[in-house]
């Protein structure tokens, strides 16, 4: 079965996230969404209080940049939520948005190498190992969690666009995260790439996740706020892209990008959605029964 989700983007104040977790608590959502944005909300803050606030859905940071965080802080961390709620929190790492990065003094001359020097570690240290590394960015001595979660967690999850990161999630993380600028066509070209990373690392044939956003209006002025989200993106020529629509339109967009080969599709809200919490009761009461 295709996983289906809903995000609560960040240009929502912090403040409205408690209503609309709750909702898809209680809608029967599977998975809610959140961004650590810079400079909005905190991912791992606000995925705690919601997960603190609800009993069963699951909720994802996609995701944490690396150039902000010591890897030792983003294992506690997400030790921590692992531990606290117990198969309920799905996390992502990522380069970042470099010129936020630069913004911050974060910036890198490497972000790739960064990314996977942090991926490793992380993984290592969420498993329970004791890490000492001496690499380009990521140095630890002796490092290793006195709580890791069970199993690792199920595994992180690494955001990537281009070519060379999109095979650096093969080899070197659980689950690939695309951006609602990617198409169907463009979830297969990712697949193939993550798939030629997991031979490089000699990964065999295990799971290998890949969750992809999808650009979602709804309503009466639904193709009004799609083609102007998609344009300030400078995304208007890209087919096949987003969709706007009742639910049995929104499914099947759903669909084709299943068939492409994403496991996970999260409806992502222009961000001048009227309705946050509509938007997720529509994800999960109107779209998921329709979605195989």
């Amino acid at each position: 079965m295709t996983g289906l989700g809903a995000v609560f983007r960040p240009q929502l104040a912090p403040e409205r996230l408690r209503s609309v977790a709750q909702l898809a608590d209680e809608a029967g959502l599977e998975e809610l969404w959140l961004w650590e944005d810079c400079f909005r909300e905190g991912g791992i803050s606000t995925a705690a209080a919601a997960l603190a606030w609800t009993e069963r859905v699951r909720i994802g940071v996609g995701l944490l940049p690396v150039p902000l965080r010591n890897v030792a802080i983003t294992a506690m961390e997400v030790a921590s939520l692992h531990r606290m709620f117990p198969g309920r929190a799905i996390v992502g790492v990522g380069h970042g948005v470099q010129d936020w990065m630069g913004q911050v003094g974060a910036r890198v001359e490497s972000p790739v190498t960064l990314l996977r020097e942090h991926l490793v570690a992380l993984r290592a240290l969420l498993g329970g190992e004791r890490v000492t590394t001496d690499g380009r960015y990521v140095r630890l001595d002796d490092v290793a969690l006195d709580w890791p979660p069970e199993g690792g967690g199920g595994g992180v999850l690494a955001g990537a666009t281009g070519p060379r990161s999109l095979r650096l999630t093969g080899e070197a993380a659980d689950g690939t995260i695309l951006t609602a600028a990617t198409n169907p066509e463009g979830v297969r070209k990712a697949r193939q790439l993550i798939e030629e990373g997991r031979e490089t690392a000699g990964r065999g044939a295990g799971p290998h996740t890949v969750v992809v956003y999808l650009l979602t209006a709804t309503g009466a002025d639904a193709a009004d706020r799609l083609r102007a989200e998609l344009a300030v993106e400078g995304l208007e020529s890209v087919p096949d892209l987003g969709v706007a629509g009742d639910a049995g339109a929104v499914a099947k967009a759903v669909e084709r990008l299943a068939e492409a080969g994403a496991d996970t599709v999260v409806l992502q809200p222009t961000g001048d959605e009227p309705d946050p919490e509509g938007f997720v009761r529509f994800a999960a009461e109107e779209v998921r029964p329709l979605v195989p």
